[in-house]
């Protein structure tokens, strides 16, 4: 790959594989703001793609949100996600792109779905309510990648991750992923002496958490993959794949892991008049894995070095 158009490179994940595409000496990688590119903006995208040609693009670009953001503001998840995969993934094919990656998510799969949720576990069974309209989306853009592979012959590839944290996470009180959330919150109960942080939910759903660096690399081998080795594990109109560690926990076991890593000396209560979301959501990375790839940063290892980004930001906010 000569020149990647990286849409996305201010996200968490588009930041982190920005940063492992410039340490492995990519020869140039293209990336725009939002300000400089609107990707919800056909005319916008098809200008930029037919001017600049890349040879390869990565679709690391999404509206996304926690749970409160998802419930709060499902048209705009489902239409800016709709508009933003449409336009990079169709403009990429007119542009003559022949190589791309897209990025999905976990909530791709039924709500009930057996565990560890396989790829074929796909479109088998009612979606969470809580991010239904994100979730469809995100299925939208894995369709649309398979179907310019079956019509043009494209190699459109989607990676779904499961959830992700690290340094570029979005720690904002209300719009953030439960991890960060949870960093935030029992950061701030230390730094003021609180007793109790209460927590939203039962405390029972379990969820597994993958580093943002090792979601990078997974993403950049999946993207390497000679086209036989890539087909021969994957199906026509079921190509993606997912992307994890296959490991889980409690959200409970998450607070007090988080508690340990902040210094949280308190209690931690649980309100359970909050919505809990899926009871389990614990990827299948089998596939990756007879593809040469599995994750490499521990649970523990990540919070701490995640832990160490937010203080030094929070550092630079607050000087």
């Amino acid at each position: 790959m000569a020149r990647i158009f990286l849409a996305g490179h201010n996200g968490m994940v588009g930041g982190a594989i920005l940063r492992r595409l410039r340490a492995r000496g990519a020869d140039e990688v293209l990336t725009r703001t939002r300000a400089e590119l609107d990707l919800t903006d056909q005319a916008a995208v098809r200008a930029f793609l037919q001017t600049e040609r890349p040879d390869a693009v990565i679709l690391a670009a999404a509206k996304v949100g926690g749970i409160h953001a998802n419930d709060a503001y499902p048209a705009d998840f489902i239409y800016d996600n709709l508009l933003i995969e449409a336009n990079v993934i169709g403009q990429a094919h007119a542009a003559g792109v022949q190589r791309l990656l897209f990025l999905g998510s976990s909530c791709i799969y039924p709500r009930l779905a057996p565990q560890p949720m396989t790829e074929e576990a796909l479109l088998t069974g009612t979606l969470e309510p809580t991010n239904e309209p994100y979730a469809i989306a995100k299925i939208a853009g894995i369709k649309l990648c398979e179907s310019f592979a079956r019509q043009h012959g494209r190699d459109y590839r989607s990676v779904m991750p499961t959830n992700l944290y690290g340094p570029g996470d979005n720690f904002h009180p209300q719009n953030s992923h439960v991890l960060p959330a949870l960093l935030r919150r029992f950061h701030e109960a230390t730094a003021e002496g609180r007793e109790v942080v209460t927590i939203w939910g039962t405390g029972t759903p379990r969820r597994e958490f993958l580093h943002v660096d090792d979601m990078a690399e997974a993403s950049l081998h999946v993207m390497d993959l000679p086209r036989p080795a890539y087909e021969a594990n994957t199906r026509p109109m079921l190509s993606h794949i997912n992307v994890g560690t296959g490991e889980d926990i409690s959200i409970a076991d998450l607070a007090r892991l988080v508690a340990e890593v902040t210094g949280f000396r308190g209690d931690i209560a649980f309100d359970s008049s909050k919505p809990d979301g899926t009871p389990r959501k614990l990827m299948d990375v089998g596939r990756l894995a007879a593809l040469g790839w599995r994750a490499r940063i521990g649970l523990r290892q990540g919070l701490e070095q995640t832990y160490d980004w937010f203080r030094a930001v929070e550092d630079l906010r607050c000087s």
